[in-house]
C-alpha cells in the first residue's frame, strides 16, 4: 500500500472518529439541557444561553478535525519523509 492510499483510508478513519465522538458530546450536552429545562422552566433563557455557547464550543472541535485532516490530505507536510521517495 503505497503512502498516498494510506494517507488518505487514515484520514478518513481520523474524520469518521473525530466527528463521532463531538457529536456524541453534544447529543449528551443537550439532552441534560433538555431535562434541566423540564425541571426549571423559569430558567430556561439562561440554560438555552449556556447550552448554545456549549455546543459551539463541541462543534469547533469537530471543525479542528476536519481542518488537520484536509491539511493531511490536501497539503501533507509529512510527504516530504516518505521512505522510498
Amino acid at each position: 500500500m503505497d503512502f498516498i492510499t494510506l494517507s488518505t483510508l487514515l484520514a478518513g478513519a481520523g474524520i469518521t472518529i473525530g466527528i463521532i465522538v463531538p457529536a456524541i458530546g453534544q447529543a449528551m450536552v443537550a439532552r441534560e439541557a433538555m431535562k434541566a429545562i423540564a425541571r426549571q422552566p423559569e430558567a430556561s433563557g439562561s440554560i438555552s444561553t449556556n447550552l448554545l455557547i456549549a455546543l459551539a464550543m463541541l462543534e469547533s472541535l469537530a471543525i479542528y478535525v476536519l481542518v488537520v485532516v484536509l491539511i493531511l490530505l490536501f497539503a501533507n507536510p509529512l510527504l516530504k519523509y516518505k521512505v522510498g521517495g
